[in-house]
């Protein structure tokens, strides 16, 4: 099968199972919870949904319990989106990584104010560049990448609009 085709249906399928269960789930099991990516198999009958839960091993299984008892719900509202012959069945699967980077981060917050007081003291006297100056270099780059990835889902939004009328 078409890999486009594949994945665009994944890319819809992620958008209708996050805006369903932000604004469709009354559980109160599923909650904090970020949908990451989904993986489509190639005939569409099969998708598993990534998903990022906020909390601890006792909340996370909570709310995949609550993600497994609320499938077909959000199925159904899959099903309506695509409106393809078959609707994928879905598994949610607990994706670590994004807990880990955030482990990973705050370790490395941890060391590194040690080791850049040293190396900033020592910057700022020798080049005149003060590390509020770097933070605010940062703060300028990431707005920059906001606009442009808001830029490109708007020209995507246009490109498939054009291709829908086709």
């Amino acid at each position: 099968m078409n890999t486009r085709r594949v994945a665009k249906a994944a890319e819809a399928i992620r958008e209708s199972v996050s805006m369903t269960i932000l604004l469709g789930l009354r559980d109160p099991r599923v909650k904090h919870v970020t949908v990451l990516r989904a993986e489509v198999s190639g005939d569409l009958r099969a998708a598993k949904i990534y998903v990022s839960v906020m909390g601890d091993a006792k909340a996370q299984s909570l709310t995949m319990h609550g993600l497994d008892s609320a499938r077909g719900f959000i199925q159904a509202k899959v099903a309506e989106r695509l409106q393809t012959k078959n609707t994928p069945v879905l598994k949610f699967v607990l994706d670590p990584g994004v807990k880990f980077s955030a482990e990973t981060s705050k370790a490395l917050r941890e060391i590194m104010p040690q080791e850049n007081t040293l190396a900033d003291e020592t910057d700022s006297h020798e080049s005149g560049f003060d590390a509020s100056d770097e933070n605010d270099i940062e703060n300028d780059l990431e707005e920059q990448e906001t606009a442009e990835n808001e830029l490109n889902e708007v020209d995507d939004e246009s490109v498939s609009g054009s291709a829908d009328r086709r």
